[in-house]
């Protein structure tokens, strides 16, 4: 442990290590706990100067002391309170007491005042937004975005053709033959809450224009012309909007309009193979849809360029879940509800599954997790322009990018009948 705790001292205070030189109150001590419980969890040291990083350890009767006052401030100033564990090493400055705050269940944590603190950097913070506070909730499931109700929505919102179509396809009856009364079978079924109005998932599903309540829910999509999201060359740029079974259609339209399909020794009459396997591109972009920070008021934006594909989602993976863990099948939703819509009506396998399968389909995929920036990225590489056959002279006017006109979805036709076989 020692050589463990001399690399932490020697790397400096970060997001997960504060140092102090003793202790101080228990009030002061307990904002730290407070922080570090609502975020990752982290160490507090004691007997080390946090300005220099410099050791000056503690006496057998500081640690003992020390060790005291930190079960107390959990005990007594966290609220809830937290779990912590206690070490002493022995390092070449003398011994340090480490105390070891776990991230927490029970978010969010507050001081005995009731103020909320986070980790930012080696410092922390006041938490103060309602959003931020909704989203410690979020992460600790004590709290579900995707089943709170809309402001100002009431059934008149609901797409009927789209509602009764749901009910007859998944449970093979209409809703006037469940014999209960409509209000108590939609709320049942979490479209809409005990006041009456759509929840988030509902609005979302089975809404007739869900933007008018959440105009930040669509699809910001473009292609460009090279490999930088920086240029300002491009070929198409367009918001998609409507309910998420309408949205991942078009989307799913607009982004394979834009890809090649080489014909891979395919006879003169074969329509080529979509250079990105479709399953690919339909579970990476539902995954977007479905796992969406509804706390963080932005777009899904889908990105297409010369050489790659990116698929950039609002909301980083939740609870610290890892890439490595989802691309294991690990799976923690975020919006369950969402989830389980999307599993009835569109082409949706089941929790957890549809990263792997998109892996196993193409390893090149690359997912990046930012928690700084609170978003989720899905980068798919296309196939090098170079390597491509032209095959202009089998496309008429040759045009190389004609869109394949089998994908369009009829006028009218209602959204839970586009379930893909």
């Amino acid at each position: 442990m020692g050589n463990d705790i001399a690399d932490l001292i020697r790397h400096g205070e970060t997001s997960r290590v504060q140092f102090k030189l003793r202790f101080t109150t228990q009030k002061e001590i307990a904002r730290e706990m407070a922080a570090f419980a609502n975020c990752e969890g982290g160490v507090i040291i004691f007997g080390v100067e946090d300005k220099t990083g410099s050791v000056s350890g503690l006496s057998y009767s500081e640690i003992q002391e020390t060790s005291r006052e930190l079960a107390n401030a959990a005990n007594e100033q966290v609220k809830p309170q937290v779990y912590i564990t206690t070490d002493v090493a022995d390092t070449d400055g003398g011994m340090v007491l480490i105390c070891r705050i776990p991230e927490g269940r029970s978010k969010p944590y507050k001081d005995i005042g009731g103020t909320i603190w986070i980790k930012q950097g080696a410092d922390k913070r006041r938490v103060t937004e309602n959003s931020e506070i909704l989203g410690l909730f979020q992460n600790s499931d004590a709290y579900k975005a995707d089943l709170t109700g809309i402001p100002e929505t009431s059934v008149s919102d609901l797409d009927t053709l789209a509602l009764n179509g749901f009910f007859e396809n998944v449970y093979h009856r209409k809703i006037s033959e469940f014999g209960v009364a409509p209000d108590k079978l939609l709320r049942a079924a979490r479209i809409t809450d005990k006041e009456g109005r759509l929840t988030a998932a509902g609005l979302l599903f089975f809404g007739s224009y869900p933007q008018l309540y959440l105009p930040w829910f669509t699809i910001k999509a473009v292609a460009f012309r090279g490999n930088d999201i920086a240029g300002t060359d491009y070929d198409d740029s367009r918001d998609i909007e409507g309910t998420i079974p309408a949205m991942f259609r078009e989307g799913m339209h607009w982004v394979k309009s834009f890809l090649r399909r080489p014909q891979n020794g395919k006879g003169f009459n074969s329509t080529g193979d979509l250079e990105i396997p479709e399953p690919v591109l339909e579970e990476l972009l539902q995954n977007a849809l479905v796992h969406i920070d509804l706390l963080k008021p932005a777009a899904i934006r889908l990105l297409v360029f010369s050489d790659r594909v990116e698929i950039i989602n609002p909301g980083c993976l939740p609870g610290n879940q890892t890439v490595d863990e989802i691309k294991l099948g690990n799976s923690h939703p975020r919006n369950f509800q969402l989830a389980n819509f999307c599993a009835k009506i569109m082409p949706y396998r089941g929790l957890g599954s549809g990263i792997p399968r998109a892996c196993a389909m193409d390893s090149s995929i690359e997912f990046v997790n930012s928690k700084e920036g609170n978003q989720f990225k899905a980068i798919i590489r296309r196939i090098p322009s170079e390597n491509v056959p032209d095959k202009t002279e089998n496309v008429p006017n040759g045009d190389k990018n004609v869109p394949d006109k089998s994908e369009n979805v009829p006028n009218g036709c209602p959204q839970w009948r586009q379930k893909c076989p």
